[in-house]
């Protein structure tokens, strides 16, 4: 395996864009909630879109579509300030996250907590947009959410995790839509774990060499060389875990066709992956933002059909 050159490490923090703009003593936080890296939150935001959509909601609910967005940024942004608060000491010891701004100094723990209040409170704001039902099933996902940092430390599979956390959307979105039928909406939550697996072992090919080193898990370094193969089965796990969501809900045979983008983005992925190039690795990650807006669109086209 050959180990990627330090310089040839995209850098967890990067001040770039509109959080390159901002004022010196605010751009620290910015960069803790991850703004710089949208991809994060548009991740967390499509399996809220995907419940919504399929369970027919786009027409009587179009607006939670854009409050589930701002929901979606902001408590990306907590979790990851509290990620960094769990994990500051091993922040410091890989390449990629050293600059962190907690790792790197640029924020005390405690200024950091305060903003984390800050963004809880904004999360609370969208909260209150949303049936009973849907607001019970949100802040269940408070508890894995808390657990998620110390799973690298006990678990092989923190990816599986992490599928738990981001896919909670699903649920809130699908619990939103009053008179939505459940089995659909759980067969989508076990399809988006799925796919969360797949492409955050993907991510997780970057940081290969100092997880080893520092005792950090992770799926990635568990598949060792089959990294494509494993990718590939949770992927495929994934559009079967989908297609019976489709089906449960119009059980004709065109709507599976509403899976064939996505099944064919998720393929290019797998087959083009250089495992032991960083930068590719996260391109490919970050490519699932399409991936999700491709399933956004066939949840839409079953769940309003």
């Amino acid at each position: 395996m050959n180990t990627p050159e330090i310089s040839a490490i995209t850098p967890d923090s990067e001040h770039k864009g509109l959080v390159g703009l901002l004022p010196a003593a605010v751009r620290p936080f910015a960069l803790l909630a991850r703004f710089d890296r949208p991809i994060g939150w548009w991740l967390l935001y499509w399996p809220c879109a995907w419940g919504l959509l399929l369970a027919g909601g786009v027409r009587a609910h179009w607006h939670l579509l854009l409050w589930m967005l701002l929901g979606a940024i902001v408590m990306r942004g907590a979790g990851c300030v509290y990620n960094d608060i769990v994990d500051r000491d091993l922040d410091r010891q890989v390449a990629r996250t050293r600059v962190r701004p907690l790792a790197s100094g640029a924020v005390s723990v405690k200024a950091a907590w305060v903003w984390l209040l800050i963004l809880a409170l904004l999360g609370l704001l969208v909260l209150v947009q949303l049936r009973p039902l849907a607001e019970v099933v949100a802040v269940a996902s408070l508890a894995p959410v808390a657990a998620y940092p110390f799973m690298k430390r006990i678990t092989w599979w923190p990816q599986a995790w992490l599928g738990i956390v981001f896919s909670w959307g699903a649920l809130v979105g699908g619990t939103a839509v009053r008179d939505a039928t459940l089995p659909p909406i759980l067969l989508l939550y076990a399809g988006s774990i799925c796919w969360v697996i797949g492409y955050d072992t993907i991510y997780a090919c970057q940081d290969r060499e100092d997880d080893a080193l520092i005792g950090v898990r992770s799926s990635a370094l568990r598949m060792g060389a089959r990294v494509r193969v494993g990718v590939s089965g949770f992927y495929a796990l994934a559009l079967v875990f989908w297609a019976a969501a489709i089906w449960w809900t119009n059980s004709q045979w065109v709507a599976l066709a509403a899976l064939v983008p996505v099944a064919v983005h998720l393929a290019w992925q797998v087959t083009t992956l250089n495992t032991d190039d960083a930068g590719d690795a996260l391109a490919k990650f970050r490519s699932n933002r399409f991936a999700g807006l491709l399933m956004a669109l066939a949840c839409a086209a079953v769940g309003s059909a």
